[in-house]
């Protein structure tokens, strides 16, 4: 929710292959499916995680940017109207996901008996925590909760004021300062473990890719011309079939197609393609433009059936531990999932909420 998905994956995949090394010696008659649900269930948690805050994934803040940009009087989401509709979406897939890989691959081992004290033996000579892990966690913390209420919230008679309208120009004070803000704070805080060093240097955040700011422009370059060129309204009279078709028909129809694009294209290159051609169809259609958007944005982080869809399905397919076949397997039942929970969620959240 909070991290990369990639990044999330591959701090994980260390800890998640010395479990399966463990089970190996402890439960080798189980530890092949085992292996596979646990694989799996990380690469899969890590994109379903990021559908529930707009920092969780590269798609989400292509899509408040871009909505931002398209339509500057509209009202767009805050972080914790987002959250709002997000995090249940994410809650339910999460849940959808873990039933369905205990059914696939565990329910032949349900009598399988795991002996746990060598795992709490692992952990406990962990130790405690570190000062320096408790400062990243206190800065980590204090980051989320000044993203949600940073913006005015009102949900119905709540009616909560952001802590941004205590500075004189509380429209400058966007989810990106908070961020730069906190990060820049570790570049002065000192380490007990590394002498003459702090928390963070620039040697580490050289280390950052920052060639995914290029992709981002790139991006949005591209969306740009597709709204110039007149590529975009082309596309979207094309499906002007669906002109007087229910909401209810039409979303699941777009999450549908978004999200098959986003199985054979980056989730990232899936979004910054429809969104242009979603916000020409708006128009044509004569509906709101966040009700085609925002399910399209959830749906293109729904690639879950093949390894190239995402990085985190990419990673865990290399450790050789599974095939294409229990990818497309599980996969095929999450996307179908996913499509019905955005379509559902999104809708009436976001009619809950006020569009």
């Amino acid at each position: 929710m909070w991290i990369s998905n990639t990044a999330t994956v591959m701090m994980f995949l260390s800890a998640v292959t010395s479990l399966i090394v463990q089970l190996d010696k402890r439960v080798p008659q189980a530890s092949g499916s085992i292996a596979i649900a646990l694989l799996l269930g990380l690469a899969y948690a890590a994109s379903i995680g990021g559908m529930a805050t707009p920092v969780g994934t590269p798609t989400n803040m292509i899509f408040v940017s871009y909505f931002a940009k398209t339509y500057p009087t509209a009202q767009g989401l805050d972080f914790m109207r987002w959250f709002i509709i997000g995090f249940p979406i994410a809650l339910l897939l999460l849940v959808f996901t873990f039933a369905l890989l205990r059914w696939q691959h565990l329910r032949q081992h349900a009598g399988v008996e795991l002996d746990t004290a060598g795992f709490a033996e692992q952990y406990r000579q962990l130790g405690k925590w570190t000062r320096e892990e408790k400062i990243i966690a206190t800065i980590f913390s204090l980051t989320a909760l000044l993203w949600f209420f940073r913006a005015d919230i009102a949900l119905g008679n709540f009616q909560w004021r952001g802590w941004s309208n205590l500075l004189p120009r509380p429209d400058y004070i966007q989810d990106s300062t908070v961020a730069v803000c906190m990060a820049f704070l570790l570049f002065f805080i000192p380490s007990r473990q590394q002498a003459g060093r702090n928390l963070l240097e620039w040697e580490d955040a050289k280390r950052l890719p920052f060639g995914i700011i290029l992709l981002f422009g790139s991006g949005f370059a591209l969306a740009k011309g597709f709204e110039v060129s007149g590529l975009g309204t082309w596309l979207a009279n094309q499906l002007g079939f669906l002109q007087g078709a229910p909401l209810w028909l039409i979303i699941p129809a777009i999450g549908l197609l978004v999200a098959v694009l986003s199985e054979f294209a980056s989730n990232v290159a899936s979004i910054q393609l429809a969104l242009p051609i979603l916000a020409a169809m708006a128009t044509s259609i004569q509906i709101d433009p966040m009700l085609l958007m925002l399910p399209a944005t959830f749906a293109a982080s729904l690639g879950f059936m093949l390894p190239v869809a995402t990085a985190p399905n990419t990673i865990v397919f290399g450790t050789q531990r599974l095939h294409t076949s229990d990818m497309m397997r599980a996969g095929c039942w999450i996307d179908a999932a996913g499509v019905f929970i955005i379509s559902v969620c999104a809708l009436g959240l976001l009619r809950w909420i006020g569009y």
